[in-house]
């Protein structure tokens, strides 16, 4: 249910920013805006709180964003307190991000590696990302998980490259088991 809502307000304020020819400027105004209401958690348990009525989050909302928000997101951001949907935010702010991202070609990836790598290796990386793929540019956010023992973990959306010894290491502890399994039931 929450990807459907996140997908419906999200694509609504998507659909808004291409019209206006605003998309970048309301990129960043998203970003923003996640960025505060982070770094806020008392704001969004006072949103979320169900003895505070509609109209007085509404007027919370209203002299907290206005003239730091464009009219658009705050309009956004009303009716997802009106409709009762501000546990949302975060997912429906994010649908719009990665909306973007997609609309520009910029693709999002997470490299797992065992240890850190060098400025050339994460250049070769990226270099190798985007010619294996159709987006433009890459954002790509790198991690250190000594457990792999060599190699590294590449994901991009719900696509997974897995070329480390770790995994090697488990593939081949599977096929051995089941070697000495079949040896023992003749």
């Amino acid at each position: 249910m929450a990807k459907l809502v996140s997908k419906t307000y999200g694509d609504a304020l998507f659909e808004l920013a291409k019209e206006e020819n605003r998309i970048d400027d309301l990129f960043e105004q998203v970003q923003m805006l996640k960025s505060v209401l982070s770094e806020n958690p008392d704001f969004s348990r006072l949103m979320n709180h169900p003895k505070i009525d509609k109209e007085d989050k509404e007027a919370v909302m209203d002299t907290v964003l206005k003239g730091r928000v464009s009219d658009e997101l705050a309009g956004l951001l009303r009716i997802v307190v009106t409709n009762n949907r501000y546990a949302d935010i975060f997912s429906i702010l994010d649908y719009f991000i990665a909306q973007v991202k997609e609309y520009k070609r910029i693709g999002t990836a997470y490299v797992e590696t065992p240890l850190p790598l060098s400025d050339a290796q994460k250049a070769a990386v990226e270099k190798k990302l985007l010619d294996t793929t159709e987006y433009r540019t890459m954002d790509v956010h790198y991690t250190e998980d000594p457990s792999l023992i060599g190699g590294m973990i590449i994901r991009i959306g719900d696509r997974v490259v897995d070329s480390s010894i770790r995994s090697k290491l488990d593939l081949l502890t599977k096929q051995l088991q089941k070697i000495q399994l079949a040896k023992y039931e003749i």
